[in-house]
């Protein structure tokens, strides 16, 4: 079993939870959605999709000797201390993307980095001692029983995640550095609920349940007994199928930027939101970056009423206590906004001037 410490289960062979997939798959293409938190029993593979997931995405090019993972390549978001050294002493490596799990026993030093008072007086930024947030910035922070931590240590991860920079102060000295990580929370909801104003700040929202179909569970304990056996062939054998998510990852980053959204799919996007009364606008952002990382994932030129369907299920689907949301439902709402928006179109071309 010691052969098995290092390797990890191919992203591509887990079967079902596609759903857990396609939403951290989502992020990686664009970490901006916020995050995921995923809801659902022990032992359904979360844990297993998420390892997976970084052992799938590619190397980061890192300066050498930053604590924080400091990208060379896009020095406006570096940390002080790499925007104070001089470009020609700047040397470069490159790191395996990693998992970064904070500890449900994790004290606010720990997660967020302290400061040596004395030292910083005279050193600034290398008194700073890194925590959590730095090992995670440009990685992938994961959470596991998000709905347990310390509600202070939640709202700091999720101000760190929403602004990309973790601050610390201490004794009227305030230093910064980035912090920008894909969030990855998991709960069992029998545990108790995370608090609404905490978990409407995570942007996809999904719940998960052990497999039921046979033939499927089966699968599952035949692959697992294949890879304990000899793991190296059996990722070899699904190196195919990685290299094909890796690449549409990569692509669809490159595309993600030239996709477009009309005025018309914003306000479906909307009147989705207000006809299913969603407090708030976080939801709204939510959907709309999600319909475009989707857009760019399927290769759309421009975001579809398709990808605001999908995007909407993984958003909202876990967002209402009072009621049950599901594809169908959002579908028909969907249809509802289209054809409301079709109406108001249409009543504008009546008030135009009619061409003679």
């Amino acid at each position: 079993m010691r052969l098995l410490k290092n390797l990890i289960f191919p992203f591509s062979a887990i079967v079902g939870q596609e759903k857990v997939k396609k939403a951290l798959v989502l992020n990686a293409i664009n970490p901006s959605i916020g995050g995921v938190l995923i809801k659902g029993d022990k032992g359904t593979g979360k844990t297993t999709a998420v390892r997976a997931l970084a052992d799938l995405l590619p190397s980061l090019r890192v300066i050498k000797g930053c604590p924080f993972n400091c990208d060379p390549d896009d020095p406006a978001s570096s940390c002080d201390s790499c925007k104070d050294t001089e470009s020609g002493e700047i040397q470069v490596e490159e790191k395996k993307m990693r998992v970064v799990e904070l500890p449900l026993g994790a004290t606010e030093d720990r997660v967020v980095g302290s400061i040596n008072i004395e030292k910083a007086l005279k050193e600034g930024m290398k008194a700073l001692e890194p925590g959590i947030l730095a090992d995670a910035n440009r990685n992938i922070l994961y959470v596991d029983e998000i709905n347990l931590l310390d509600d202070n240590l939640v709202d700091v991860l999720l101000d760190a995640a929403a602004y990309g920079i973790n601050t610390v102060e201490r004794e009227g000295i305030s230093l910064a550095h980035p912090s920008n990580f894909i969030l990855v929370g998991t709960m069992n909801p029998a545990e108790g609920e995370l608090r609404p104003q905490l978990s409407d700040r995570i942007g996809l929202q999904i719940s998960v349940q052990s497999i039921m179909d046979i033939d499927d569970r089966v699968k599952i304990m035949e692959w697992r007994e294949v890879f304990e056996k000899d793991p190296n062939t059996f990722r070899e054998e699904f190196r195919e199928y990685q290299d094909q998510i890796l690449e549409n990852i990569i692509e669809a980053r490159k595309l993600l930027p030239k996709i477009k959204v009309s005025q018309d799919m914003m306000k479906v996007i909307a009147h989705l939101c207000v006809d299913m009364g969603v407090d708030g606008h976080r939801a709204d952002i939510a959907i709309l970056k999600t319909s475009k990382t989707l857009a760019a994932y399927y290769k759309h030129q421009e975001v579809e009423p398709i990808d605001v369907e999908e995007a909407a299920a993984l958003v909202l689907g876990e967002r209402f206590h009072k009621k049950s949301v599901d594809q169908e439902k959002i579908k028909k709402q969907i249809e509802n906004s289209v054809n409301k928006l079709s109406e108001e179109n249409n009543g504008d071309d009546k008030k135009k001037p009619q061409r003679k």
